[in-house]
């Protein structure tokens, strides 16, 4: 068996397919490396142009939409790769994309997951919002980037070039794991359906005693927004939501509730902010993920004993301090 397995995860994504396989396929597949495509059940034409395009693909039909999160582990479940890196279908790779993560999984068995450098598509001298150079957690619980702070993303300038750096947390846009340790913590939580997932899982590795790393000698080009764009309210909905469920089942209880109840209060500002601008959308979303993230937290009854949330990279920081009383930007 080679010791790769690059999975895409599609749901009737022809035309991203038809833009992004091509160079997928040809800078992927080798003697270490294969390359599938997991469809969610898609109703359009994707399986079909694979077949006829790119035989060389492999295909997982997994018959029904699963959503981010279920959709992977399946595709995984099914594929039992050594190692396995979660690729987004708008992605752009690069000559030898892959390489310096597999290489440095193989040589570091205490890194659970990692992560290249993502760039923007669009851009190219932009980081991507999605991942930019590796994720971080804030003290309350938000995510932030090496290179981008809430709305704010960074030119790259090389500013963190260098060796592989730990972080709380890889991008799902881009991210190779070790298949058994993924398949051991129970993969992706597929009652987050999508958005955010990748988080609680690198939290869990964290907890498990693995770390998790981003590498800049490798790079790859996200589109982004490609499923909901920024600003969907159906994506903040998503995001507030599980933001705060990954926060419920990855803290103690009692260190839980005392975040939870701040980031109620940080929250409210955030649907004032939307209310003032008039986004009675996203201002809505905000309220309804906290209605079911009350609902759902009963769902998860085991909890660790002791909160590594607060020491991982990056935790001691509050980006809404930072942000919009400090005027930071990176």
């Amino acid at each position: 068996m080679k010791s790769l397995a690059v999975i895409i995860l599609n749901w009737n994504g022809e035309k991203l397919l038809q833009e992004f396989l091509p160079a997928a396929s040809a800078l992927t597949i080798c003697d270490r490396a294969d390359l599938y495509v997991a469809d969610n059940g898609s109703t359009d034409n994707s399986l079909a142009w694979i077949r006829a395009n790119h035989p060389e693909v492999g295909i997982i039909e997994l018959g029904d939409n699963y959503g981010f999160a279920e959709g992977y582990n399946r595709a995984i479940e099914a594929t039992r790769y050594p190692y396995t890196l979660l690729l987004n279908s708008d992605v752009m790779v690069s000559p030898d994309w892959w390489r310096p993560l597999l290489d440095f999984m193989e040589s570091h068995p205490d890194v659970g997951a990692a992560q290249p450098k993502i760039r923007s598509y669009r851009i190219p001298a932009m980081f991507e919002y999605a991942g930019a150079a590796g994720g971080y957690l804030d003290r309350l619980g938000y995510p932030y980037c090496r290179g981008r702070l809430f709305d704010h993303v960074e030119e790259d300038n090389g500013q963190y070039d260098g060796a592989p750096a730990d972080v709380c947390w890889a991008s799902g846009a881009a991210m190779i794991v070790r298949t058994e340790t993924y398949l051991s913590l129970g993969g992706l939580d597929p009652k987050f359906f999508a958005h955010m997932e990748e988080i609680d899982l690198c939290c869990r590795m964290h907890a498990a005693g693995y770390r998790v790393c981003a590498l800049t000698d490798c790079e790859v080009f996200h589109v982004g927004g490609a499923s909901l764009s920024q600003g969907n309210p159906r994506k903040t909905y998503l995001n507030f939501r599980n933001n705060l469920l990954l926060l419920h089942k990855n803290l103690p209880r009692a260190a839980g509730r005392r975040k939870l109840f701040v980031r109620r209060l940080a929250d409210t500002l955030a649907f004032m902010m939307f209310l003032l601008k008039g986004d009675l959308g996203n201002a809505r979303a905000v309220i309804k993920a906290h209605s079911d993230f009350r609902k759902m937290r009963k769902e998860y009854t085991d909890f660790p004993a002791t909160d590594t949330l607060s020491v991982l990279p990056g935790a001691k920081r509050n980006i809404i301090i930072d942000r919009y009383l400090l005027g930071k930007k990176k």
